[in-house]
């Protein structure tokens, strides 16, 4: 079948100026992400970038607009992020310089992690500290909300084939509400929404490189650090996860970022935001394998349910959570231990 994009793209890159130096012959796919985007690799005799990535948006379906305003936040703020060398706007192409093959997700051990966590929470610090009102979308309780709702609707009804009942619908309602307030309360700054060791690219000066951006909003100063610290695709016992948490709220406080002076009050937040955030990642997951026929992401429910599990056990505000999880899954507990 042909492929109309790429065929575009071809030809789009022939039309560039000469002194880029492409070689268009060596274009390949780079990767493909959860949305309708694509990235291909080629390469140039360019002395200066001898790789370069092709973003492929399809304008009926992507808006590369974003992507564009992001990165200038980001470059400003000091953060290494893919500098746009050309772009074709009404066709969804972007001529972008190449951050490399070296996910954090590749190479991350126990021996480097504490430096590369330390890079990405430099990063992070540093967005943050950039932060003002007004250049982003603001992560509002509308869209908090709806990504609460695909929860119930794709992971629960689709995925594990369990309808609320009317009392579980009202308890699961209640915990939403619980999850809000705490969330809308939180101190505001700019929040990248997919901070993790897929999207962290690990490069030689000013690491990491950053990924995936195009979707920064406004709102809770821990989401991205839950995002780092429970990753969907990597995971770290609750001892190093508990220090990674210390180590950015202490430089965080250094700096003056709005962090809670209580760790516990501030630790607090980080889980209830990573139970937001993992509650919406079960739903978008599984609705990428069940609307989008990526089965992939199935592989990856098992660890985010174990984060959302021992967050909703650790509070009681969340019981009926973990009762709702346990109908949903047949999990029958021992007599006398009940949530």
């Amino acid at each position: 079948m042909q492929d109309i994009r790429l065929e575009q793209i071809r030809f789009w890159l022939k039309s560039l100026p000469k002194d880029l130096q492409l070689i268009p012959e060596t274009l390949e796919s780079a990767s493909s992400d959860a949305s309708f985007r694509r990235y291909f690799r080629l390469q140039s005799r360019h002395s200066e970038h001898s790789s370069l990535i092709v973003m492929d948006a399809p304008p009926e379906k992507e808006n590369i607009l974003p992507f564009i305003q992001v990165a200038e936040l980001c470059s400003e703020a000091g953060i290494l992020v893919p500098k746009i060398v050309h772009q074709n706007q009404e066709s969804g192409f972007l001529l972008l310089t190449d951050l490399g093959k070296s996910t954090y997700l590749s190479i991350l051990t126990p021996q480097n992690a504490p430096s590369l966590y330390k890079d990405a929470a430099n990063s992070l610090i540093k967005m943050q500290l950039s932060s003002t009102e007004n250049r982003l979308p603001v992560y509002d309780l509308l869209l908090l909300q709806k990504e609460l709702d695909l929860f119930p609707e794709w992971f629960l009804n689709k995925h594990l084939g369990y309808s609320l009942n009317s009392k579980e619908n009202d308890s699961l309602k209640q915990v939403f509400k619980i999850l809000l307030e705490n969330i809308s309360a939180q101190p505001k700054v700019y929040v990248h929404r997919d901070f993790h060791s897929r999207n962290l690219m690990h490069t030689e000066k000013n690491n990491p490189g950053i990924l995936d951006f195009q979707d920064a909003v406004f709102g809770p100063i821990t989401y991205d650090l839950a995002s780092l610290l429970r990753d969907a695709y990597i995971e770290w016992d609750e001892e190093t996860q508990l220090d990674y948490v210390v180590r950015y709220w202490e430089s965080a406080r250094k700096v003056g970022l709005p962090v809670r002076a209580d760790f516990s009050e501030f630790y607090k937040d980080f889980e209830w935001m990573g139970l937001q955030r993992h509650l919406k990642v079960l739903g978008i997951f599984a609705r990428l394998y069940h609307r989008d026929g990526k089965p992939s992401y199935v592989n990856d429910l098992p660890l985010v349910l174990k984060y959302t599990r021992k967050v909703a056990e650790r509070y009681s505000a969340f019981k009926p959570l973990v009762r709702i999880l346990d109908s949903a899954q047949h999990i029958q507990r021992p007599e006398g231990f009940t949530f």
